[in-house]
């Protein structure tokens, strides 16, 4: 195993800069993953740590050990693509033990490894089948299998579950989080996903125009992002944002009025801003409550998606783009053109600065939340 580093990484196609001055450790055995929208650099990101790409700038170091220069080959890394790229003509064992072929290793030894890789990814009783007779998800884990024979000190997956239908995506994350378990190998993976990323992920980075926007646990960039971006990024349906004027702020609350004249209270710390200042409201879909005597949003229901579990509702708003979205329980009987009046409980609001900077939040036990991108601000 090792660990990951990057030190002001920069990258450059001529005047075209991808990357600007990533400065991120991965730690050892960790699991991370990069996510962003597309054209955000993840994948350039990647492939700096494969060797794929040359860095413009910076330095880059694998196990302690600078990596600049050296070759793919010698980085101690096996990299798993969104295609499988197996060779139609061989079996499955043949597949997972070309490289070790190449690199002569002994016959004994790549038996040994195949069958060690193929009994990890439950695929050893198909080892004398071709590509062309499985389904997607087993070629996959055909592709995992010649990875992991090389026992390779990190593991990089480029996308690996796009190519695959809903409910195989989901089985293969399961199987991901196994192997990792199993392994305990570095893993870095790449995905526009971010529920695989909340799924999988030991640390999850958010990559924006090829800048590091924030970097936590599933649950830290969930809770208390650090902007907007991230914000309106993790979490599925995404957060709802209204837009408003600050009309008091203190260490412990923030008062928020509407553009149709409602007032919101939110529990963050507003201390460093100024009445009159423009701010977004940030709200989750679930933490919308039906009816209630205080900090109420007054809507009318245009679209209703009942899911069993779940109802979805869209609602019109004055402030916001499309329609704000209610997530509520499976049994809530709304429809297309009710009235419905909203509480949003304070201590489930988020508040972002006209620069986009998220307040701090309080935490349940009333103490405020510490994240990286709140420490700067304070």
């Amino acid at each position: 195993m090792a660990h990951v580093q990057f030190k002001n990484v920069q990258k450059a196609y001529g005047d075209v800069r991808i990357l600007h001055g990533i400065d991120l450790e991965i730690r050892d055995g960790e699991f991370m993953v990069f996510v962003g929208p597309s054209g955000c650099g993840k994948s350039t990101l990647l492939r700096t740590i494969a060797g794929l790409e040359d860095i413009t700038g910076g330095e880059l170091r694998i196990g302690g050990r600078l990596v600049n220069d050296v070759p793919p080959a010698e980085r101690g890394i096996a990299m798993v693509f969104q295609s499988y790229a197996l060779y139609p003509h061989m079996n499955l064992y043949d597949n997972m033990a070309f490289g070790l072929k190449l690199a002569k290793v002994p016959k004994d030894e790549i038996d040994r490894a195949v069958m060690h890789a193929a009994k990890i990814l439950h695929i050893d009783h198909l080892l004398q089948r071709k590509p062309k007779d499985l389904s997607g998800g087993q070629r996959q884990r055909v592709a995992i299998g010649r990875a992991i024979v090389r026992k390779p000190e990190v593991f990089l997956f480029d996308e690996p579950l796009s190519n695959l239908d809903a409910a195989l995506r989901v089985r293969m994350r399961y199987e991901f989080a196994k192997l990792h378990e199993d392994l305990k190998t570095t893993m870095v993976y790449v995905t526009h996903d971010q529920v695989e990323a909340m799924t999988l992920a030991d640390r999850i980075v958010v990559l924006s125009a090829g800048k590091i926007e924030q970097v936590g646990s599933p649950l830290e960039l969930y809770e208390h992002p650090d902007n907007l971006f991230v914000a309106g990024f993790i979490g599925s349906p995404k957060m709802n944002f209204i837009e408003g004027e600050l009309v008091t702020g203190t260490e412990r609350m923030a008062l928020v009025k509407l553009a149709n004249g409602a007032s919101i209270e939110a529990h963050v710390d507003a201390s460093r801003a100024q009445p009159g200042d423009k701010v977004t409201l940030g709200v989750r879909p679930e933490h919308f409550v039906l009816g209630g005597e205080d900090n109420l949003l007054a809507v009318t229901v245009t679209f209703v998606e009942n899911l069993g579990g779940a109802t979805f509702a869209y609602c019109a708003f004055p402030g916001v783009d499309d329609a704000l979205t209610c997530e509520f329980d499976g049994r809530a009987r709304v429809r297309a053109g009710d009235d419905l009046r909203l509480r949003l409980p304070p201590e489930a609001a988020y508040l972002f600065d006209a620069s986009g900077r998220a307040f701090r939040r309080l935490t349940p036990s009333g103490t405020l939340a510490h994240t990286a991108g709140a420490q700067e601000a304070a």
